[in-house]
């Protein structure tokens, strides 16, 4: 009652402000321990003001940002402090205990070189092993993308050739399995230049000292040097032969470069090694054929011997052959291809909800997390009181989903849910029955804190909560998300008259927006606050709300809305956070993105984009601006546009549309995702046609010759030559036809072309005559301004 109810939202602010100030003057003093005690009490300070609902998305990175300063200076502090007193604790002799050694010693010759066997010189099967604590689902995913990209251009620099590579990976390892890998380099013969050949050899051909000084520099004889012309000049050369190296040697020398390539979000370093990952390595295999490839990385020397799975206490696993390498790992348990993982969830997780009279609805998001979870996937099939499937189906599956990685079991109507989940085991089926009566308990305690919340709200209106918003920080220089609700209360009907909704939704849009953040202050949001906007929608229905105001406050998150009213909300609501937080100077930095703001320009452009409406950014932004507390100018505007530009182009490029055909429409439809999005792909058939460049170029002329002239208006009366006039007819017959698409403006440029083609041909534009010369500008002027407002085409190439 305490936490949810009871504790002053001030007095713990002040409270975490005294402990904040407290680790700083214990950093000035040089005492580590009690700064360090003092930034926990800071965390601890920050769970009961986000449990009380006090602090809002874009606080929350403010004190993350606050609490991460003070542990980098304790942290920095704590080094300095070890250093001056000559590190007390290395004297300990297990912690200067080295890693176990896993490796084979490979053989060295006397003259310090690797001692190859005749027998490697032959294809042979290549493994790489990268074996490492767990990895979390998403950095597994991007190391193995990252080692698809990088390994067949590792090994073709390296002049490797191979028939056939696999990258396989689990949570902890990724392989490389490389198919008759050649047992030396390709032989490399280049040519190179020398001196010029009147330098390097007399009138009589004879080479001189700077030919041989050449020559010998290349390691071969100066009468094998040649004579090679490039353009008017003639050079000596030398062709330089340079013989493959063993495969074992040059991977030896190369891989540990491979390794450090693969970067992650967030690494760590775990060891004197200073090495960054994801998460600690633990072993490498590195083998070609039967024969070790030697090397060392983060303190751990490469060798034979992997490890099993975890459950059976990570067994050594000796890997006497490269080529025995997956068969190995089938063998011991270990599925190291994702996609059989991913068969093997499938189709056991469907079997188990049929089993029940129940089915999976396919989540590709949680399918792949759950496969990059587990080494060797065993599903079962766990029940839960039917008393919670009272409770939302939302909530259910928030619950099962996100916190739990279990798939819900659905009623074969597809939208009830039965009182079961389905859960992978990471390992073999003994003990399963504990496994699962394990799973039931965490599920059911669960989903009685989810009950709990529920009721406890549910005593309440969606209204009742809105005056705990204003406890609730939105960001410091914009206020409380009260004030943000304050803010999209006037914006959203005004948002509506730009989407030209009738009276009634825009009544709808506004009555969601008055009550659009209420549910951040229940009990059910700030315990899971995945759930925001979905129970608000749900406490409105409770409330009597009509549906369109529930439907709109439930899809505001979405990155697509269904409903009018609940689109004008989405984008009044992303605009204030975009327009207030560039103008509180909180825009994103480099992959710095703390406000999501990048996620928030996407889901406009995708709205209006899916929505199929045109909106005009820059008069929505400008009617947000005044109702900020902070000044939000013209030059504020223009930032927050072109930031959605960015994302816009990125956007349109990625649906097929060339680069520059994007830049030429954002030119001039930036402001507008969907006209831009609907130019784009217009224009981008449209210089697919062979005509095109003959359009392009008859344009061109037209805005190169009056790129530099004032704006002149045309005298009809005053074109004498037959040829103006004909060019007048054409622009003025090609201006009637415009509709405002891209197709009509090509359409009317093809037929104008010809008119523009003979005006060149025939007439003088820059006539002595300074009227004449006006006059003929001003006409050309006016076969520019077809493209007004439409395209930019001196983006595109030809142009």
């Amino acid at each position: 009652q305490y936490y949810f109810d009871l504790a002053d939202v001030e007095t713990l602010k002040s409270v975490y402000d005294g402990y904040e100030n407290e680790a700083k003057r214990a950093l000035a003093a040089g005492l580590v321990t009690p700064a360090h005690d003092f930034n926990l009490k800071c965390s601890w300070m920050f769970n009961v003001l986000d449990t009380r609902g006090a602090i809002g998305v874009t606080e929350r990175a403010n004190y993350f940002r606050r609490m991460r300063s003070i542990a980098r200076q304790v942290a920095e502090a704590y080094v300095e402090q070890r250093q001056r007193l000559e590190y007390p604790f290395l004297d300990n002799e297990k912690w200067q205990a080295g890693a176990p050694q896993t490796a084979s010693e490979p053989e060295i010759a006397a003259d310090n070189t690797l001692a190859i066997s005749p027998a490697t010189s032959h294809a042979r099967t290549f493994v790489l092993e990268i074996g490492s604590e767990e990895l979390p689902a998403a950095d597994l995913t991007s190391a193995i993308r990252q080692l698809k990209a990088m390994a067949p251009p590792f090994l073709e620099k390296l002049r490797l050739s191979y028939d056939r590579l696999e990258v396989r990976g689990t949570p902890r390892r990724l392989a490389i399995i490389t198919y008759n890998l050649a047992g030396r380099q390709d032989d490399l013969e280049s040519q190179v230049k020398g001196p010029p050949a009147d330098r390097a050899f007399d009138a009589e051909g004879r080479p001189t000292k700077a030919a041989i000084g050449f020559a010998r520099s290349k390691g071969i004889r100066p009468e094998d040097l040649k004579i090679v012309e490039e353009g008017q000049r003639r050079y000596a050369a030398a062709v330089v032969r340079e013989e493959g190296r063993p495969a074992i040697e040059v991977l030896a020398q190369a891989l540990p470069d491979l390794v450090a390539r693969i970067k992650f979000d967030k690494s760590m370093r775990w060891n004197s090694s200073n090495v960054s990952y994801s998460r600690p390595l633990r072993w490498l295999v590195a083998l070609y054929g039967d024969k070790v490839i030697p090397f060392s990385y983060a303190g751990v020397d490469s060798g034979r011997v992997s490890r099993g799975l975890r459950l059976h206490g990570s067994p050594a696993i000796e890997i006497e052959a490269a080529g025995r390498y997956a068969d190995l790992m089938s063998q011991n348990s270990v599925v190291i291809q994702a996609k059989e993982r991913k068969a093997v969830i499938m189709t056991a997780a469907a079997n188990l909800a049929e089993e029940q009279g129940g089915a999976i609805r396919k989540d590709r998001e949680l399918l792949a997390e759950v496969t990059n979870l587990v080494e060797q996937p065993t599903l079962l099939r766990g029940r839960f009181e039917e008393r919670f499937l009272k409770l939302p189906s939302e909530v259910l599956v928030a619950v099962m989903k996100k916190h739990q990685r279990y798939f819900p079991v659905y009623a074969p109507d597809g939208q009830s849910l039965l009182p079961f989940f389905i859960t992978v085991r990471n390992g073999d089926s003994q003990h399963l029955d504990i496994v699962r009566r394990g799973n039931e308990h965490v599920i059911r305690a669960r989903f009685s804190d989810a009950e709990f919340f529920y009721n406890k709200d549910s005593q309440k209106q969606l209204a009742d909560f809105l005056p705990k918003l204003e406890t609730l920080t939105f960001q410091a220089d914009l206020g409380s998300m009260l004030d943000k609700v304050r803010r999209l209360e006037k914006l959203t009907p005004a948002v509506a008259g730009m989407l030209d909704l009738s009276a009634e939704e825009t009544a709808f849009a506004a009555r969601a927006a008055a009550m659009s953040k209420a549910d951040l202050a229940s009990s059910m949001v700030v315990e899971m606050t995945s759930l925001q906007g979905i129970m608000g929608g749900h406490y409105a229905r409770l409330a009597k709300e009509p549906e369109a105001v529930a439907g709109a406050i439930a899809e505001q998150y979405q990155a697509v809305s269904v409903t009018r009213p609940g689109l004008a909300l989405a984008l009044a609501d992303r605009l204030d956070s975009l327009i207030g937080l560039f103008a509180a100077g909180l825009a994103p930095k480099g992959s710095n993105d703390p406000f999501a703001l990048r996620r928030a320009a996407i889901q406009i452009i995708e709205n209006l984009v899916s929505n199929q409406i045109s909106f005009d950014l820059r008069q929505a932004l400008n009617i947000a601006a005044p109702f900020l507390p902070v000044p939000a100018g013209e030059e504020t505007i223009g930032d927050v546009l072109t930031f959605v530009n960015n994302r816009l182009e990125t956007y349109l490029v990625e649906k097929g549309n060339r680069t520059s055909v994007v830049r030429a429409v954002l030119a001039a439809q930036g402001h507008n995702p969907y006209s831009a999005e609907q130019a784009a792909v217009e224009l981008n058939e449209a210089v697919k046609e062979p005509d095109w460049p003959r359009l392009l170029d008859a344009y061109a002329r037209c805005a190169r010759i009056s790129r530099d002239q004032p704006a002149y208006e045309i005298q009809p009366d005053a074109l004498d030559l037959a040829e103006e006039k004909r060019l007048l007819a054409a622009v003025e017959q090609g201006q009637t036809a415009l509709d405002g698409s891209i197709s009509a403006f090509v359409t009317a440029l093809g037929d104008t072309e010809p008119a523009i083609t003979e005006f060149f041909d025939s007439v003088l534009v820059m006539d002595e005559d300074e009227a004449v010369r006006q006059n003929r500008v001003a006409l050309v002027q006016r076969i520019v301004g077809l493209a007004d407002g439409l395209v930019d085409l001196s983006f595109l190439e030809g142009f």
